[in-house]
């Protein structure tokens, strides 16, 4: 197989805060696994991320602290980076924002824009605290969603409901700098035209999953931006942190984040260059039309990698200058919670990966997160389930299999692999099955299904065990030693070939491993073969993962803040009245449908008695709009309406978490009829 060149990028993470175990599952051990095992294919990669270090969520945390943005992004930058060493991030290279060669980079495709006429600068009315003296960004103000009445909304954004609104429709406005109400003042700002490029936008979409298949949930997205109309978007910011907006009529303005930020894995790859004293080593991949792009990222980058960095790339390529390539894929996951909630730093619920890294070695957290990725639907992480994963797995069957092994060779073949003797078919037909494992695995790993191929290979794993037991060496070694020492070398090229296919997950193990076995690992498709001699020396054996016991566990559960049980026990309390005038009905779904721009909202129209009426239910992860049709359903029939997305919904649907991160809702018989009170 010829060698591609393949780009990877992961998304920028935000120099305001430490990494947390949700970071790893969307963007970065997805990518890692997949880089490794690219590199060991053959492939020309290069893995290219770093930090973002502009934007609102910067100055909001140094405002917190009252430091500068530079004191916050010098701070996580680098405690990130060492985070993302300990975990065995691949990178080739972790730049950041803040650097001149990403300065230049931004200023350089806003001049080519800018100098192209391709921008408009328009007037429009935005927050401003006249108290603080300041324009305020999205996140600096918070009030009332005026469409499902979320509190907490953004300027101009819900992130409840996910609806966009103009500044002037929020209720309630607050500045989170002085807690002022803010006015509505009138600024300038340079938009670019992203509608006009929404024909190009949806023809690149398309070409793309019809060559290389995208993500359902990837699509949906888009299409749903697709189906509102792409609207020119402003690209500069009233603020003071941020890269100067380089014209002299936009004096005191910089460049919006989500303008810049995504030239950040072009500055990046330059920085490499210059650290590798290649000036042209950037060029071989961003303009070259046959790289392999991949752009690793979780849900909530969507937007700005599927249309808003393709259509700046397209813009650039319009010049007649470079040809930038475009992503071919974006494999972005759902979000991993912890112990079934969101992680949130200010409920001191969740983990960070240093503080991880601290008690468990980082092998352990890689195949646990990888068994168990988020790529179809939000999933969990549980310390419980960590632990059963490390013990039940990762000890019981992978090391189990590597110890049982490695102990008889050395006992009675002086640690050296046995000669095969002949071969019967038990021994054939695993020796076939592991000559399957790399291209099954690979295809996997190509269609970005990581999880099932780390899973997939734990099954070699189980396979070996089985063969072990069914060849009984514990008895033929007292019989038959020659037939003994064929059980013994089979069981080694087992070894060896997962000692190659968990690479990519388990880099620091396998490494081990590889020590253990005297060997190095071969070219991917080769290590379903037998690799290892007979009479090569290996190395003794150490337990590579020891079971982790129940008080360990315990320490960490005890440790996470329980107010949210307090509250449920001690103040959220109905009183048996309140909970009978909660009425809920049987009904009937009679049409579903996806709700655009929504990944999680399905809109039914559902029918109680001969009621007809429409109800917006967060469960489009979990059901098909067509497969809701005709199902019985127990509905909160007596709750105000409200909107979400500005769509009204006059009830709510009844489900329970799954163990996979889904919901399920309530079945209902058939045989009971729409309207019946449930009770």
């Amino acid at each position: 197989m010829a060698k591609e060149k393949v780009l990877v990028t992961s998304a920028l993470p935000y120099a305001n805060g430490p990494i947390h175990l949700g970071h790893l599952s969307g963007a970065y051990l997805p990518a890692d696994i997949y880089v490794r095992y690219k590199r060991l294919n053959g492939d020309d990669v290069i893995y290219i991320c770093g930090s973002d270090e502009h934007g609102v969520p910067i100055t909001l945390t140094a405002d917190r602290e009252k430091v500068s943005p530079q004191v916050i992004i010098d701070r996580y930058h680098q405690a990130n980076k060492k985070a993302f060493e300990r975990f065995g991030m691949s990178f080739d290279n972790y730049s950041r924002t803040s650097l001149s060669v990403h300065h230049q980079t931004a200023k350089e495709f806003f001049l080519e824009f800018y100098n192209r006429g391709l921008f408009t600068e328009k007037k429009s009315l935005q927050f401003f605290d006249e108290t603080a003296n300041m324009f305020l960004p999205d996140r600096y103000v918070e009030g009332t969603c005026p469409k499902c009445g979320n509190t907490e909304a953004r300027s101009d954004e819900c992130e409840n409901c996910g609806s966009l609104y103009d500044p002037s429709e929020l209720k309630n406005p607050k500045s989170k700098i002085s807690g002022a109400t803010p006015a509505l003042k009138e600024t300038s700002h340079y938009y670019f035209p992203l509608g006009k490029y929404q024909p190009a936008l949806e023809k690149y979409v398309d070409e793309m999953n019809s060559k290389y298949g995208w993500k359902e949930n990837v699509l949906q997205y888009c299409r749903g931006w697709f189906k509102d109309g792409l609207k020119d978007r402003a690209i500069t910011r009233d603020l003071d942190w941020g890269i100067k907006v380089p014209v002299d009529s936009a004096a005191g303005k910089v460049i919006y984040v989500w303008f810049e930020a995504v030239l950040g894995y072009i500055s990046s790859t330059k920085e490499l260059s210059q650290l590798k004293n290649d000036p042209d080593l950037w060029k071989k991949y961003w303009y070259d039309p046959k790289t392999k792009y991949i752009a690793f990222i979780g849900k909530d980058n969507v937007v700005f990698h599927t249309i808003i960095f393709p259509a700046i790339l397209m813009a650039w390529n319009e010049g007649g200058k470079e040809q930038y390539c475009l992503p071919q894929n974006v494999p972005s996951n759902e979000f991993l919670n912890f112990e079934g909630k969101k992680f949130s730093k200010s409920r001191n619920w969740g983990i960070d990966v240093d503080e991880f890294l601290d008690l468990f070695p980082p092998d352990l957290l890689r195949y646990t997160l990888a068994a168990n990725l988020p790529e179809s639907r939000d999933t969990d992480f549980y310390w419980k389930e960590f632990q059963l994963r490390n013990n039940s797995e990762l000890a019981d069957i992978l090391g189990n299999f590597i110890n049982r092994t490695f102990t008889f060779v050395f006992k009675h073949f002086d640690g050296k692999v046995p000669a095969l003797a002949k071969l019967e078919k038990i021994d054939e037909d695993i020796l076939k099955e592991i000559s399957y494992y790399p291209k099954r695995v690979a295809d996997l790993f190509e269609k970005f299904r990581i999880r099932d191929g780390v899973n997939e290979i734990m099954n070699l794993a189980r396979d070996g065990n089985k063969y072990f037991n069914d060849t009984e060496p514990w008895k033929t070694i007292k019989s038959d030693k020659e037939r003994c020492g064929t059980t013994l070398n089979i069981c080694l090229q087992t070894i060896y070939s997962l000692a190659e296919l968990f690479s990519p997950a388990l880099p620091f193990s396998t490494e081990k491993l590889f020590k253990m076995l005297n060997a190095k690992p071969v070219r991917w498709d080769e290590s379903g073969k037998p690799q290892l001699k007979a009479g090569h020396q290996l190395n003794p054996a150490e337990i590579l993962f020891p079971k982790i016991e129940d008080e360990k566990i315990q320490l960490q559960i005890d440790k996470l803040d329980d107010s949210t049980a307090k509250q449920t026990t001690e103040s959220q309390l109905v009183s048996y009245e309140d909970f009978m005038k909660i009425e809920l009905r049987v009904a009937e779904v009679i049409e579903a449908e996806k709700v655009s721009k929504s990944e999680k909202l399905l809109k039914l129209k559902i029918k109680i008695d001969d009621t007809e009426r429409q109800v917006v239910a967060g469960i489009a992860r979990s059901y098909n709009p067509a497969d809701l049709v005709g199902k019985k359903v127990v509905i909160v029939a007596n709750l105000q309406p409200a909107k979400l997305m500005g769509l009204e919904s006059q009830g709510m649907i009844l489900a329970c978490d799954n163990t996979e991160g889904g919901l399920f809702v309530i079945n209902v018989p058939e045989n009971v009829k729409s309207g019946t009170r449930v009770k």
